[in-house]
């Protein structure tokens, strides 16, 4: 569930990235950041998954937005190129990578059948 929050709020921040595309410039740092550490996230899920091919996918996304070392500006053609496929991506992991349900854990006043009692 927490995976999907952060997959739709990747989705609305890379959407209006690309609809304010020509002011994005002073908003460059905010973006990465939300979208580097969204992609992280999807990252290992997609690892837990056992879907590799997403895996690198999404950590090749993790590398173009990181806020640190910024491999290009997203205020150019390339950037705007970026966005989408990004974007792109993260629209297509919410039907493809579905999340592990929670197993629950056994109770510890739970009687083991076929034991014999104390």
């Amino acid at each position: 569930m927490r995976t999907r929050v952060v997959k739709w709020l990747c989705v609305a921040v890379l959407f209006v990235a690309f609809v304010l595309w020509q002011w994005i410039a002073d908003y460059e740092f905010p973006l990465r950041a939300v979208v580097c550490s969204g992609a992280a996230i999807v990252a290992v899920q997609a690892f837990q998954s056992g879907k590799h091919r997403w895996t690198i996918c999404f950590l090749t996304i993790a590398l173009l937005f990181n806020p640190a070392i910024p491999v290009f500006p997203l205020a150019n053609t390339m950037g705007l190129v970026a966005i989408i496929l990004a974007a792109a991506a993260f629209a297509v992991s919410l039907t493809k990578l579905k999340s592990l349900p929670l197993l629950s854990i056994p109770s510890i006043t739970d009687r083991n059948p076929g034991s014999e009692s104390l």
